[in-house]
């Protein structure tokens, strides 16, 4: 006789954070958003469309791009996040690796500083969050966005190695005081990781929820999606986008970051309908 299984809780709906990135070389959206204008019109359509968050970016961090200075940087978001501030108070984040690009982006309006590097790029980096106060994403990246897809290796496992660098960056963080419900934690699909490395990742969410903050997740239209699907280009990733949206909320992730809000509002809303209906 096969026993029934015991109730699992239902995980919360995740948070929405809508991707505007305001450079011409990102990987999906680059060159659509350079005039502030379009970019916060932009942005409004995704707070619109059930985004609880924006995260704007003015460097791309795809595999070989190109580093930009910190003045050409402020000068991209800036005026986009004063723009969309003086429309919304939705929470807004700057994806910057640069303390003073984060000063600059929270003097506009930013709320949340969303570091691939985990506040690993220059020495004041944690002294930087601190003093603003921020809510800060910790990000996992092997080696740097020029490099850092040539061979990436794991030799303890992909999981242990996240969670051992998760663990000293979140003592970092707070042994500069830095309180410990500021911080969020991205797993970094794509950043330094073969196909193998993302999908274990995926497959450990919960593992790297029991770390405590926050797990953020920023797959969206990233190209494992394509090796996956038989080479699909990056505007036909929108089906394993989802995918990956939904099993995330499954794990317990509480941010999905993502280019498709509207899609994957609607994907989470059924996904949470479905969740809690026995309830």
């Amino acid at each position: 006789m096969i026993k029934a299984a015991a109730p699992r809780a239902a995980k919360r709906k995740p948070e929405i954070m809508g991707i505007l990135n305001v450079t011409p070389d990102s990987f999906s959206d680059g060159g659509k958003n350079l005039d502030p204008g379009a970019a916060c019109a932009r942005a409004l359509q995704m707070l619109a469309d059930g985004a609880d968050s924006l995260d704007i970016g003015g460097e791309s961090t795809r595999p070989g791009a190109t580093p930009v200075s910190a003045k050409d940087e402020i000068a991209r978001v800036v005026p986009v996040i004063k723009a969309i501030r003086a429309q919304s108070q939705a929470a807004i984040s700057i994806d910057t690796m640069k303390p003073d690009v984060a000063r600059a982006a929270f003097d506009a309006g930013a709320d949340i500083w969303n570091d691939v590097t985990a506040l690993r790029f220059a020495p004041e980096s944690v002294q930087t969050a601190k003093e603003l106060n921020a809510f800060v994403v910790l990000m996992h990246m092997q080696g740097e966005p020029q490099t850092m897809q040539k061979a990436p290796s794991y030799p303890r496992g992909v999981t242990a190695e996240v969670l051992e660098f998760f663990a000293a960056r979140m003592f970092a963080a707070q042994e500069a005081g830095i309180a410990h419900d500021k911080l969020i934690i991205d797993p970094g699909i794509g950043f330094g990781k073969a196909i193998e490395h993302n999908l274990t990742l995926l497959a450990d969410i919960e593992r790297l929820a029991e770390l405590g903050p926050p797990v953020l997740i920023g797959a969206s239209r990233k190209n494992f999606i394509s090796k996956i699907d038989d080479g699909a280009p990056v505007e036909q990733r929108l089906g394993g986008s989802l995918a990956v949206s939904l099993w995330a909320a499954s794990q317990g992730a509480r941010i999905i970051r993502v280019h498709d809000v509207r899609e994957t509002a609607q994907a989470l809303k059924v996904w949470s309908a479905i969740a809690t209906a026995d309830q």
